[in-house]
């Protein structure tokens, strides 16, 4: 679709950012507005590159504050909204679920009613693309892949927050004709990534020389997608989804922890200079994850041949690339692990 303005929601954030990022930079007639709480893991120096940009404007606020999201339309007038603002992390759903019901469920509907009101009578001129995650199709055995059409099946507070938003996001659409789309990925990684994650969490640990989590015996599998190809895929998305469709987008990328871990500490002794082997004796096995899903893996099929959509680069340079980031920006590093995330950490991978 064609469009001039469009409000971003979560944009501080980690995908967020490199979403910001590409649309601000690829697309300089348009105006993007970052709409985003700053809550913990939302941080405008993701952004600092852009912040000048004659294009991009920043609004703090909560989607799940229907007045100042009304204000918001009625300053830009949007023609679309790009949704990615989410609480997003399994262990903080598993300790306080009601702040996910809020974020993803509640700011969700928000969100969509706002954009109902506003865009009435010229729903096909306006645009509402929300962003969820493969988590909330459950877990697979050795073998299959998530499809568009694998049923939902969530295990965790965070997956059935996001289900849920999925579900009123094409009632929406089903029900008032809203032009609505929604894309489903597989794991991010890259740089910018709060390090309350595996791969940016593994790589400040190594880095300072302490033990490196792993829940249970890390045979869980995730299917890894590097976050700028997912910036990529949710630009092509946008613009050239049909209304109501669905996407399931991912890196081709398998591996269990435990093996991911072992690779990410062969790259980073190489990177500091140790004795190859050193980083892996930090690897400390701590008590599994309620309700851990065993293994996810995305098939992008759809993606690719309707929308010519598909990875650009292997998992060992994605990862070199995002350990070199990380080392390169200590100060950025060291500002997001201060103060609270500190003594969420310890609570967090007690042994």
């Amino acid at each position: 679709m064609s469009a001039k303005t469009i409000i971003i929601t979560g944009g501080a954030g980690f995908i967020g950012s490199h979403v910001v990022r590409r649309f601000v930079t690829q697309y300089p007639e348009y105006t993007i507005v970052n709409l985003d709480k700053l809550t913990y893991a939302g941080n405008l120096a993701n952004l600092k590159d852009i912040e000048a940009a004659p294009n991009y404007k920043f609004e703090k606020g909560d989607i799940c504050d229907t007045s100042f999201v009304e204000q918001l339309f009625e300053q830009y007038k949007p023609d679309a909204v790009i949704h990615l603002a989410a609480e997003s992390h399994v262990d903080r759903s598993i300790t306080d679920p009601l702040d996910f019901v809020m974020t993803n469920v509640v700011g969700t509907v928000t969100l969509l009613n706002v954009a109902k009101n506003a865009w009435k009578g010229a729903y096909d001129q306006h645009r509402f693309y929300h962003v969820s995650t493969d988590e909330v199709y459950g877990t697979l055995g050795e073998v299959g892949m998530f499809e568009e059409t694998t049923a939902y099946d969530p295990h965790s507070p965070y997956s059935a927050s996001k289900a849920s938003s999925d579900h009123f996001v094409r009632a929406y659409h089903d029900t008032y004709g809203m032009d609505c789309v929604i894309s489903n990925c597989s794991n991010n990684y890259g740089s910018h990534h709060f390090p309350e994650k595996l791969i940016p969490l593994s790589i400040n640990n190594i880095k300072n020389n302490k033990p490196i989590p792993i829940y249970g015996k890390g045979e869980n599998v995730r299917d890894w997608l590097f976050v700028e190809d997912h910036a990529r895929a949710i630009d092509v998305i946008f613009h050239k989804a049909a209304t109501g469709t669905t996407y399931n987008i991912g890196g081709h990328n398998e591996w269990k922890n435990i093996d991911l871990i072992h690779l990410l500490c062969s790259v980073m002794d190489k990177k500091l200079g140790r004795e190859e082997g050193e980083s892996a004796k930090l690897i400390t096995y701590v008590t599994d994850r309620a309700g851990h899903d065993l293994r996810y893996a995305i098939d992008a099929t759809k993606l690719k041949e309707e929308l010519g959509w598909e990875p650009s680069l292997q998992f060992a340079e994605g990862l070199e690339r995002t350990v070199d980031w990380y080392l390169a920006n200590e100060e950025w590093l060291n500002n997001v692990t201060s103060g609270a995330y500190q003594q969420y950490y310890e609570n967090q991978y007690k042994a």
